[in-house]
């Protein structure tokens, strides 16, 4: 059986609908009994610079961050100007600023739950219209932000 790690923060109803569309797949390709979804917790995994950067290959920095993260949306972090150190440092010490989902496929690895070599190693490619990125929350709902929060919204 092939595993597919997924990283999430639990409770995120993004992380849901991503999963939901992964699964989904599987099943519609009749690959569900080849592959595991494997569900890890985002915020509570000990991560190192060298396995979160992995995750990271080839992507501008600002595209490692949550770009809904309330942080990074109002400009007090302003990740245009970042360095690769100051980044990793950054999600290290508040992994709630990490783009989510992480995915991991044998060795291959990204960040999101856009195209990219995991999804495209698993046959799935994305349309222009799928957007499954974006926070479907409302602005209003603070929860999700919490860094340390584990509980489902």
């Amino acid at each position: 059986m092939n595993t597919i790690i997924f990283y999430e923060k639990t409770g995120c109803v993004g992380n849901q609908q991503q999963k939901h569309s992964l699964t989904a797949w599987l099943r519609d390709s009749n690959k569900d009994n080849d592959f595991c979804l494997e569900v890890r917790d985002l915020l509570n995994t000990h991560w190192t610079q060298t396995e979160l950067l992995s995750f990271f290959s080839g992507k501008p920095i600002k595209q490692w961050f949550n770009q809904s993260e309330p942080k990074v949306k109002s400009g007090e972090i302003n990740i245009n100007y970042l360095s690769q150190q100051q980044a990793i440092d950054l999600m290290l010490s508040d992994p709630i600023l990490i783009c989510r989902p992480l995915l991991q496929y044998n060795s291959l690895k990204q960040s999101g739950y856009v195209d990219g070599p995991v999804l495209a190693a698993l046959g799935i490619f994305l349309t222009p219209e799928t957007d499954l990125q974006s926070c479907p929350m409302m602005d209003d709902e603070p929860d999700c932000f919490e860094s340390n929060s584990g509980d489902a919204i």
